[in-house]
C-alpha cells in the first residue's frame, strides 16, 4: 500500500484526480494539507481522510505519508517539490510543472539525483480517448504524419471582465496566463503522439488589457521527426472553439482536447468516428498508470523529464527562452 498525502486539497483535487487515488487498490489518501485548516478539515471529512494540515512541512514529513502529491497553483510547485525530494519520497506535480522551465529542471534533477519517481498530471497521455489517436497513428491510418494544428478560442468570462483577481492570469503565477493553464496539456499531448519538439517559435500579447498576463499567443514549430506544427490560443474571441487536425499523407485526424466530441478519421475509405468517454474521475487512468510504474509493469507517459520538456516549449513559445 502506498499512502499519498494532497498538498492544496482545493478544487481540482475534488473531483477530477482525488477519488481516483481511493479507486486504484494499492493506494490510499492518508492526508491532506491546506493553509485555511477548517477547509482542510472539511475536505478531510467528505472525502474520509484520518489526517490533515495546514502546514506542507508536516504533511511531507509525515512517516505515514510515502507519496506527496502537490495540487497547488504552479508558482509554489518548485517549493514543495524540492521539500518533498529532500524528504526522499514519490511526487505527483499538478501541471505545469512549473512556472519556468529553469524551474523544472531543479525539480527533474532533484528527483533524478535520488533516483525518486517523479510524475507529472499531463492525464492525457493516460486517456483511452488519446490513445486511440496514438494507435491510429502508429497503424498509419493517414499515412505519413505531414502536419498538426491546434486552434483554442473563447470569450472573456465573467471574471475576467470584472477584472477580479484569478491566479491563473496574474502575469507573476502565470505569464501566459490561460495559455499556461490550458496550451500546456495539448502541446503535451503532441509531444506523446509526435515526439519531442526540437524547433518552436512564438508571439503573445495582451489585447483586452483585462488582467496582467498575455491573452493571445500563437505558434510554429517543428518535432524531431520533421512533422511541423502550428497553433493559436486566443481568450478574447467572440465564440469558443476547440479543435486538433493532424494532416498525413493519406488522412487526417480530427479532434477535441478539452470536449468529449468524436475522434474523426478521414481517410481514402471514408469517414470513421470513434466515441470514446472519459472517466468520471478524469485522473483515474493517471493514477493507475503511476501504480503500474511503481509496480515496475510499466513506464509512465508522463514523467519529470516529459513535463520539463513540455515547459521548454511553453517558454520558447513566451519568449521566455
Amino acid at each position: 500500500m502506498i499512502r499519498w498525502g494532497i498538498i492544496g486539497c482545493g478544487s481540482v483535487t475534488e473531483v477530477k484526480s482525488g477519488p481516483a487515488y481511493g479507486q486504484v487498490d494499492g493506494f490510499e489518501i492518508v492526508a491532506v494539507m491546506r493553509r485555511n485548516l477548517d477547509l482542510a478539515k472539511d475536505y478531510a471529512e467528505r472525502h474520509q481522510i484520518d489526517r490533515y494540515y495546514n502546514n506542507a512541512d508536516t504533511l511531507i514529513k509525515d512517516p505515514e505519508v510515502d507519496a506527496v502529491y502537490i495540487a497547488t497553483p504552479p508558482d509554489t510547485h518548485h517549493y514543495y517539490a524540492l521539500k518533498v525530494a529532500g524528504a526522499g519520497k514519490i511526487c505527483c506535480i499538478e501541471k505545469p510543472m512549473a512556472p519556468s522551465y529553469a524551474e523544472c529542471v531543479a525539480i527533474n534533477e532533484a528527483f533524478s539525483s535520488k533516483e525518486l519517481p517523479l510524475f507529472v498530471a499531463y492525464y492525457r497521455r493516460s486517456l483511452p480517448r488519446f490513445n486511440k489517436v496514438k494507435s491510429l497513428l502508429e497503424e498509419e491510418a493517414i499515412g505519413a504524419i505531414r502536419h498538426v494544428s491546434w486552434g483554442l478560442s473563447k470569450p472573456a468570462n465573467d471574471i475576467d471582465k470584472s477584472k477580479a483577481y484569478n491566479w491563473r492570469t496574474d502575469e507573476k503565477i502565470a505569464s501566459g496566463g490561460y495559455f499556461d493553464d490550458l496550451a500546456s496539456h495539448g502541446l503535451d499531448l503532441f509531444t506523446y503522439l509526435l515526439g519531442d519538439i526540437k524547433t518552436v517559435f512564438g508571439v503573445s500579447e495582451n489585447q483586452q488589457k483585462l488582467y496582467s498576463a498575455k491573452d493571445t499567443v500563437a505558434a510554429t514549430w517543428m518535432h524531431d521527426s520533421g512533422v511541423t506544427g502550428s497553433g493559436y490560443w486566443n481568450f478574447g474571441a467572440f465564440v469558443r472553439e476547440d479543435k486538433v487536425d493532424i494532416i498525413g499523407s493519406k488522412g487526417k485526424i480530427s479532434f477535441s482536447i478539452f470536449d468529449e466530441k468524436p475522434i474523426v478519421l478521414f481517410a481514402n475509405t471514408g469517414q470513421t468516428e470513434f466515441i470514446i468517454e472519459n472517466p468520471k474521475h478524469i485522473q483515474y487512468y493517471h493514477v493507475l498508470n503511476m501504480k503500474k510504474d511503481l509496480e515496475s509493469s510499466m513506464k509512465h507517459p508522463s514523467t519529470g523529464a516529459s513535463g520539463m520538456h513540455t515547459s521548454w516549449v511553453m517558454d520558447k513559445i513566451l519568449g521566455q527562452l
